[in-house]
């Protein structure tokens, strides 16, 4: 199996148990936290992965680092990760459980690129008008490229969506410059 594929799976075991507990965002928030510390933290990370610390040994370091701060559910399914030797999967399956979390709540993601930093009240309206046009909620993330001189590109997916400025002006000299057929 891949990586991808266990980290799923992981990440649909965790959403059944944040499904239990009533916390999708607060199951979400803590895995984003382990994840984090993973990333940042070498000691952490080699401590994880090496193999000459057993995994009843970690197993014990995460309930006394967690037990006070984290549910103790959640602190069992880490200590499931360590025995089933899949705590190194721990940002993926982050990233696959922000992703159903997203299925469930009928939110989708949005590469907006715009021409210049938009202000509160445009990046409101971006995420309206996308949201009316696509009939789910759309989560914007903007990025800014002068180079398309104005409105916006859409990337949902493997859909994009060119309204910028730059576009319409490459259309027009196309039309301007070819042969008209008689």
């Amino acid at each position: 199996m891949r990586d991808t594929t266990i980290a799923r799976n992981y990440a649909e075991a965790l959403l059944a148990l944040a499904r239990k507990a009533d916390d999708l965002a607060g199951y979400g928030s803590m895995m984003n936290a382990v994840a984090d510390a993973m990333q940042r933290d070498a000691s952490l990370r080699l401590f994880l992965e090496s193999p000459r610390v057993s995994a009843q040994e970690k197993n014990a370091v995460l309930a006394r680092a967690f037990q006070d701060h984290m549910p103790r559910l959640f602190v069992l399914y880490l200590q499931t990760l360590v025995k089933k030797r899949r705590q190194m999967l721990i940002p993926q399956i982050a990233v696959e459980y922000a992703s159903l979390v997203d299925e469930v709540e009928g939110r989708i993601h949005a590469q907006v690129t715009v021409a210049r930093e938009p202000n509160d009240a445009d990046r409101a309206e971006i995420a309206a008008q996308l949201t009316r046009a696509l009939g789910r909620h759309v989560v914007p993330h903007v990025a800014v490229n002068p180079a398309i001189l104005g409105g916006l590109v859409v990337r949902v997916g493997d859909t994009v969506m060119d309204g910028s400025v730059r576009r319409r002006l490459s259309q027009l000299r196309t039309r301007l410059t070819a042969p008209t057929a008689r």
